[in-house]
């Protein structure tokens, strides 16, 4: 059973976007500016190996039916520690239900605050594993966002059994920006799934897997152009999803009108993400995302312009 290295910790994990158009379920990135925050400290008031929720907002308290708790749970199982708890404080900078990996990044943060308080002796899956647990209670068992917030980075699902993660390397060069448009809207995880087709024709399944390749080969190439065409070609997955997100459709045309190198959904929405090389066009383009969102849709939208996190989940 590992000591105490710490008697508090606190730690931040960015917010991600999931699926990236045509790669449903197993990938997904980590994005700059936004995310949560949760501060791990021991607590000799609480029962030896349990987990306490000090301080949250809009959330519940319960450790068994919030992210952040479950993942410190987890968390500390795989470290085996048995004689000391631990109460977590977390602070959301994500808005709940955006399509941005909110609860990846609460379940991410407190993971590695957690394993940092005892020092830091999990390993990349294992931390995985722990913030999977808590994303498998809220929105299923699939790692698209979880992977990227503990990573950062692009972060390739490539199994669950064996357990196999392929963090994509992107160039330094890579100047690529993602503008963010989070419109006034719900989507909730549970009925943008439901309207996901039951079945998929061979010759729809051939185009989705060849844009899914030629994504991972634009990341891996530093091509912005072709990571934005690809992500712009996903032939399943959003054209089941874009009506039910008011005015989605028309913030994509808008997207692209505006120079964007390409855009989606981000994760099961309602958050539309377009890619541009360079921050220059961001205002343009977010302006002009945000004005569709209005024109088309009736919703208000706000717009962040963000560059990829490349390090993932981190102590502060």
């Amino acid at each position: 059973e590992p000591a105490p290295a710490f008697h508090s910790v606190t730690a931040f994990a960015p917010a991600t976007v999931a699926n990236l158009g045509p790669g449903f379920d197993f990938l997904g990135c980590a994005v700059d500016a936004l995310g949560d925050t949760v501060t791990a400290t021991l607590d000799p008031t609480l029962p030896p190996g349990t987990v306490s929720i000090a301080s949250i907002t809009r959330l519940s308290k319960d450790p068994l039916r919030n992210c952040a708790g479950v993942a410190a749970i987890a968390a500390l199982r795989a470290l085996g520690v048995r004689s000391h708890a631990v109460s977590i404080q977390l602070t959301k900078g994500l808005p709940l239900g955006s399509g941005l990996g909110s609860s990846a990044a609460s379940a991410a943060a407190a993971a590695k605050a957690v394993d940092a308080l005892f020092g830091s002796r999990l390993g990349r899956d294992d931390l995985v594993l722990a913030g999977l647990e808590s994303e498998k209670a809220v929105s299923g068992f699939h790692a698209d966002n979880i992977a990227p917030a503990i990573l950062g980075g692009f972060v390739l699902v490539r199994s669950y059994e064996p357990f196999h993660l392929v963090p994509l390397a992107s160039p330094p060069g890579l100047r690529l920006h993602l503008v963010l448009v989070t419109p006034d809207f719900e989507a909730p995880t549970s009925k943008m799934r439901a309207a996901l087709p039951k079945e998929v024709g061979v010759q729809q399944h051939v185009r989705n897997s060849s844009q899914a390749a030629a994504l991972v080969a634009g990341v891996l190439q530093g091509d912005a152009g072709l990571i934005g065409s690809a992500m712009s070609s996903d032939g399943i997955v959003e054209p089941s999803r874009a009506p039910l997100i008011p005015g989605m459709v028309a913030v994509k045309a808008a997207a692209l009108q505006a120079g964007a190198l390409g855009c989606t959904i981000s994760g099961a929405g309602p958050t539309a993400v377009a890619v541009i090389d360079g921050e220059e066009k961001g205002e343009e383009v977010g302006g002009r995302m945000v004005d569709a969102f209005w024109s088309a849709g009736k919703l208000k939208a706000t717009a962040t312009v963000a560059q990829l996190d490349r390090h993932g989940a981190r102590v502060i």
